[in-house]
């Protein structure tokens, strides 16, 4: 799946010890909320056959982003593709770039570039953090993660917290439209 966040998961969950199942289950569960992407943008991007199947490979955080982020329409479609475009063309070439230039660099620690994509997330994270209720559900799934952390394999923590969001989300009452968020 063309997804940076399932792909970091799973060599992050096999890389630290998990199981190649706990690895994949993690990547997937990540991959869904593209799914859930999809639906939030199918009115804005519309189309069936040859676009539709375009549109689904480049629903990604990015390009959600930048797409619900726009006033109009147009802008809203032009930024999802642009987005969608640039992060597909950027992410392969930069894939093969590092692919090509682990033998001149063995530890990326070095530069510090592990870091950039829990970086990335949270910048992509902190404009919808506004709000109360959504900072205190994402506090309370960071303690929930480093709480079960020494205690279960690499990556069933991630599960555990998106089960636990889930049943907070179906627990909360539904926002009416046009009503201010907490």
């Amino acid at each position: 799946m063309f997804t940076g966040a399932s792909q970091f998961a799973l060599v992050g969950v096999i890389g630290a010890g998990g199981s190649v199942w706990a690895g994949a289950a993690t990547a997937a569960l990540l991959g869904t909320r593209n799914a859930l992407y999809g639906v939030r943008l199918s009115s804005l991007l519309g189309g069936r056959g040859l676009k539709s199947a375009l549109a689904a490979h480049f629903v990604l955080d990015e390009s959600t982003a930048m797409a619900i982020a726009r006033d109009s329409e147009p802008d809203s479609r032009y930024a999802f593709w642009a987005t969608g475009v640039a992060v597909f063309t950027l992410w392969n070439l930069g894939t093969a770039i590092g692919a090509l230039a682990t033998h001149a660099l063995s530890n990326p620690k070095v530069l510090g570039l592990d870091a950039a994509p829990p970086a990335a997330f949270l910048a992509l994270l902190a404009p919808r953090l506004r709000a109360r209720e959504p900072m205190a559900i994402a506090l309370l799934a960071a303690v929930v993660a480093i709480v079960f952390l020494p205690f279960v394999p690499a990556g069933i923590p991630l599960l555990i917290v998106a089960a636990m969001v889930v049943v907070i989300g179906l627990s909360l009452p539904a926002p009416r439209v046009g009503s201010p968020t907490k």
